[in-house]
């Protein structure tokens, strides 16, 4: 199963810092990916809402991997903010070194920009990945800041 670390970062000159680190550690570049929101949004019609295109697509990206509305609305709301996001797909000791330097580079958590989840009774989502287990999917936050991994 793919898995991701994802940090959003309230000033995206950070996030090149971070990306520079992850990708010394040895992740492919194609593996390594920034997101900001584009300063313009070229209007091509009547019915055209790029902004509100992009929002999507970003939101259904963040979904597929295994984000919850309230997380991708976060993360979308940290883009509209002027923020950056940080990508990092690899192996678990990969993502576990990727998610400290996007802590240590300033990752915001998510709560902090979308307020607290409700508390579930389930803590499922507390535990810790096992390599290569068959049933993971969802997400797991990195220690120390606000890099989350997702498992998809």
């Amino acid at each position: 199963m793919p898995k991701t670390v994802v940090g959003l970062f309230e000033n995206p000159a950070l996030v090149n810092d971070a990306v520079r680190e992850i990708e010394a550690l040895g992740f492919p570049r194609q593996e390594v990916r920034t997101l900001h929101e584009p300063r313009d949004f070229d209007v091509t019609g009547v019915m055209s809402f790029p902004r509100l295109d992009f929002e999507v697509d970003v939101s259904r990206e963040l979904t597929r991997i295994g984000a919850t509305v309230s997380e991708t609305n976060a993360y979308v709301e940290g883009l509209r903010r002027g923020g950056a996001l940080a990508f990092a797909t690899g192996s678990d000791e990969q993502l576990e070194s990727a998610g400290r330097i996007m802590n240590s580079h300033g990752a915001v958590e998510i709560e902090d920009v979308s307020g607290p989840e409700p508390r579930m009774p389930a803590v499922a989502h507390r535990l810790r990945p096992t390599p290569d287990s068959p049933v993971l999917a969802g997400r797991v936050r990195e220690s120390g800041g606000g890099a989350c991994v997702f498992v998809w």
